[in-house]
């Protein structure tokens, strides 16, 4: 007897960001705290394995968006 594990949904496989999937590209660069354009710019970079993509954004940018928009008052 075989264990099946239910598939994830389109673009949403756990280590893998589609950025060609507007709803996976929008749950991961809110997962990271990024801008979909950075993401995308992140995986053009680093391809498209998900812990890579967040080593890459944390290594370029020192504060996350969060604390930049908290900054200019947002």
């Amino acid at each position: 007897m075989t264990d099946l594990q239910p598939a994830s949904p389109p673009g949403m496989e756990p280590d893998r960001i589609d950025v060609n999937d507007n709803d996976a590209c929008q749950h991961w660069a809110k997962k990271l705290d990024t801008t979909a354009s950075q993401l995308r710019d992140a995986v053009a970079e680093v391809g498209d394995r998900a812990t890579d993509v967040e080593a890459h954004l944390k290594g370029s940018r020192s504060t996350s968006n969060s604390d930049r928009v908290r900054e200019l008052g947002g």
